[in-house]
């Protein structure tokens, strides 16, 4: 009698069972799959994992288990060195193939080389599958070469690819019998800080939950995606970054609707920041586009900042939401990123690393690229763009609600008037605990330009 074949799917941003190339890959070449999550030592250890993602993380692994349990297979969850792990459970289920999705970071791309490498010599066959992006960064070259460093151009050669299939989820996934499946940690076995109050549940059945809600509201995305107060972007971010939803599968099922080309659009920045991230590795850490800065070392600056009371209501309400959701409407991380690198002049990197620290959906890629591109450093073509806290207030949450919302100190000052309260009358702004703005915007703005020479 054969002995049923083993395939071991070694899994990372990829925590779903719809539309995912490399566990669809290993059913159809396996009789058995054993799906594997490593709680990776160097990522705990190194404080990229911060509360809020651990939370969401450990509510993913959780939907992941019972939906694969659901389909006669198993989550397997052991801790530390990914690659280690997975060749000793190739091993201990006498599989032939290890697969995995194909990601972008140094450290991703790192530990993908060493899978194959471990592999190889292990006697395993390797395959790594597209499924974290739409399009896969090495599918588009410009005709110089390399990669794309200006969106526009991607954009229309984004559009013209041909996009792979979308695969349905696996009807069973028997797994390789006798093996201890490991224990999901407690979030207070991983970290001793609490995550923020309002969380959204992490899981592919809340994510497909949040899409399907989305979907219903898709046609009116265009016009409304940069209200801050109505809050009508999709909030999918974070199942996007843990690959509770497939990106594939979420441009399919929009594309092509009211509404769906302007969100679609959005998933193409995504994808964008990760081809840059591959091509140029140090993207978190290095100006991709240097400009001679020589940012402030104001660690007042910084701080006034990180707590929401720079005296700005718009910066400082988005400082806020950040904190108290782990998210942030991307209308307010666009100016709170530019107040702190064009207003204040401090370092791009301090402001993404707090980022890091709370957003739920924190990307490698998508944070790096976001942030240089706001700082001027990135791939932004207008890099002495400055964002006008008080314009931008007024535009895009006219009525303060926003404002009210996450700062009560200014719940009673009605109207546009919350947006610039040092315009109060001197005994009703003595009454406000809330501070003089740190900078005069108007001044600060044009520092920062003759700074950079213009």
């Amino acid at each position: 009698m054969a002995v049923p074949s083993a395939a071991v799917v070694l899994l990372t941003r990829d925590l779903r069972v719809h539309d995912h190339p490399a566990l669809s890959r290993a059913r159809s070449h396996a009789d058995t799959v054993a799906p594997l999550f490593v709680l990776d030592d160097r990522i705990l250890g190194a404080g990229y994992a911060a509360p809020n993602r651990l939370r969401f993380l450990i509510d993913s692994l959780q939907d992941l288990r019972r939906s694969l349990r659901q389909r006669g297979g198993e989550l397997f969850v052991r801790r530390g060195d990914p690659v280690d792990q997975a060749v000793r459970l190739a091993r201990e289920c006498h599989a032939g193939a290890v697969y995995c999705s194909a990601d972008v970071s140094a450290y991703a791309q790192r530990r993908q080389q060493r899978l194959e490498s471990a592999c190889s010599a292990a006697g395993l066959a390797f395959a790594a599958l597209p499924g974290v992006t739409v399009v896969p960064p090495e599918a588009l070259e410009p005709s110089g070469g390399d990669h794309f460093k200006v969106f526009t151009p991607y954009w229309r050669a984004w559009r013209r690819t041909r996009w792979r299939p979308v695969l349905g989820a696996p009807r069973s996934l028997p797994c390789p019998p006798g093996l201890e499946a490991g224990a999901i940690p407690a979030l207070a076995e991983l970290t001793g800080k609490a995550p923020s109050p309002e969380l959204p549940p992490g899981g592919e059945a809340a994510g497909r939950r949040a899409l399907s809600r989305w979907s219903r509201h898709l046609e009116g995305y265009p016009a409304a995606h940069d209200d801050l107060a109505a809050d009508r972007t999709s909030r999918l971010s974070p199942y996007l970054h843990f690959g509770c939803l497939s990106p594939r599968q979420v441009a399919a099922g929009a594309d092509g609707r009211p509404g769906g080309d302007e969100w679609v659009r959005q998933l193409c920045w995504r994808d964008f920041h990760h081809q840059v991230l591959a091509s140029f590795p140090e993207l978190p850490r290095r100006d991709y586009r240097p400009r001679g800065d020589s940012w402030s070392g104001d660690g007042d600056l910084l701080e006034a900042w990180r707590q929401g009371r720079t005296g700005y209501p718009i910066v400082d309400a988005g400082m806020r939401q950040l904190k108290q959701e782990g998210w942030m409407h991307n209308r307010a991380r666009l100016v709170v990123a530019s107040f702190l690198t064009k207003d204040l002049y401090v370092d791009w990197r301090l402001g993404a690393a707090h980022f890091l620290d709370w957003l739920v959906d924190g990307d490698v890629a998508n944070n790096s690229g976001n942030w240089q591109w706001v700082a001027g450093t990135g791939n932004d073509t207008r890099p002495n763009r400055v964002f006008n806290p008080i314009r931008q207030a007024e535009r895009f949450d006219p009525t303060g609600a926003y404002v009210r919302r996450y700062l009560p100190e200014l719940a009673a000052v009605e109207g546009r008037a919350v947006h610039q309260p040092w315009r109060l009358d001197p005994a009703r702004r003595r009454q406000l605990d809330y501070p003089a703005p740190l900078v005069d915007h108007d001044s600060a703005a044009r520092r920062l330009r003759e700074t950079r020479g213009r």
